[in-house]
């Protein structure tokens, strides 16, 4: 019977745990709660590096067993490495930015894998969860990621990975780096009948894995959802994130513009004059029956506001405002009778009186409608500047050279 077993509990280990169980949680939780990995766990960090630094030590181990912490501070053992000396001393180099030069550096951090996520404005104003599946390399269980059993530092390489070599070139030497040819760049060396033979000494293993991912109201174009430490995982390196990027889709007839919705409403010149009712189906299958007051002319190109019926502000979900730009239909030409259109005379505000002219300057014309071919020559002709009407213009003389 242990005395005591808050150490093997810092560890997530029973009492009768062996070395190799101890030194594979200590490993576990050192890379998750590391400071620069984690830096609100620095006390948690410095808890369970004392345990191991306790439990790794057989002498130690059997004091704390038999009398406790007490039993060790008594036998002048307190004190010992510091948290980051002991992470140092065992991953090798110092911590995550890298060791001393010549020594190999700690454990490196692996990069991010980004996917991008299409998602409908509709779902972006309602939310989502959606099951994305990916492949992802993850270490093999069944030798912890080490490829097998007697692991061997390769000797050529010192565990490097890499082959140093110089070269004479006259009055200079050149210096060749080239992949270790002896363990092809694992720095180890794994006797073949030892392999592992799940992953035949690679280590590592392809699996499949599914993400459920929310995708919160409000969210917005370009913005990203993390699932920390779930890229793909490699001895001695802490795993990336896995970065989903949300990409919004283009709406058929909804413009976003941050929390507010933009939408071109096609109403007839009755309702604009006269008020009436028109219908917008909104991205939650909500139908809105817009009010145009009787006397609330409506202009083209006017824009009115519909409070609070815009996005959903990312987290609040306060929403923000749908603004209408209206576009009129006018009746086709000679849509009535004349009597009718003296009763509007009666109805519409009085035609705006002409500035007198004198008779003989007065000259009475028509409007003449335009096939397209005439209306794109009028278009072309507005975008035309002086420069282009005088000097090179269609139709213009233009300027030419005086000949003998």
């Amino acid at each position: 019977m242990v005395k005591d077993t808050k150490l093997y509990d810092a560890l997530g280990v029973t009492a009768e745990a062996s070395e190799s169980e101890i030194k594979k949680a200590y490993r576990k939780l050192a890379l998750k709660y590391h400071p620069d990995k984690n830096p609100n766990a620095g006390d948690q960090f410095k808890e369970i590096s004392h345990a191991y630094e306790i439990l790794s030590d057989p002498n130690k181990r059997e004091t704390y067993d038999r009398f406790g912490e007490e039993g060790l501070n008594g036998n002048g053992m307190e004190g010992g490495m510091s948290a980051e000396d002991l992470f140092s001393h065992f991953f090798g180099g110092s911590g995550f930015g890298g060791g001393r030069r010549g020594q190999p550096s700690g454990p490196r951090r692996g990069k991010d894998t980004a996917y991008v996520l299409k998602v409908s404005l509709e779902e972006l104003y309602k939310g989502k969860t959606s099951k994305l599946a990916f492949n992802k390399t993850v270490l093999c269980q069944k030798c912890d990621g080490k490829g097998g059993k007697d692991v061997k530092t390769c000797t050529t390489c010192n565990g490097q990975g890499i082959r140093v070599t110089l070269r004479q070139l006259g009055p200079m030497v050149q210096q060749i780096q080239q992949t270790c040819p002896d363990c092809q760049g694992d720095g180890n060396i794994i006797p073949e009948k030892n392999r592992c033979t799940a992953c035949h000494g690679q280590k590592t293993k392809s699996e499949r894995k599914i993400f459920e991912v929310h995708v919160d109201k409000g969210m917005k174009d370009g913005q990203k959802i993390v699932f920390n430490g779930e890229a793909d995982q490699a001895p001695d390196t802490i795993p990336g994130d896995v970065v989903i990027v949300v990409e919004e889709k283009e709406h058929s007839y909804f413009k976003r513009k941050g929390d507010d919705l933009h939408y071109e409403a096609k109403i007839d010149l009755l309702t604009a004059l006269a008020g009436g009712k028109f219908h917008i189906k909104h991205l939650d299958d909500r139908v809105l029956v817009v009010n145009i007051l009787p006397g609330e002319v409506i202009k083209p190109g006017e824009i009115k506001s519909i409070t609070g019926e815009g996005m959903p502000s990312y987290r609040h979900h306060h929403k923000g405002n749908l603004f209408v730009t209206f576009e009129i239909d006018f009746p086709p030409s000679n849509w009535t009778d004349p009597e009718s259109i003296a009763l509007l005379e009666k109805v519409l505000p009085p035609r705006p009186s002409l500035p007198p002219v004198k008779e003989t300057d007065a000259e009475e014309v028509v409007l003449s409608s335009i096939d397209p071919a005439q209306q794109a020559r009028a278009h072309r002709m507005d975008g035309m500047d002086d420069d282009d009407d005088m000097h090179g213009g269609q139709g213009g003389p233009g300027v030419q050279c005086a000949q003998q």
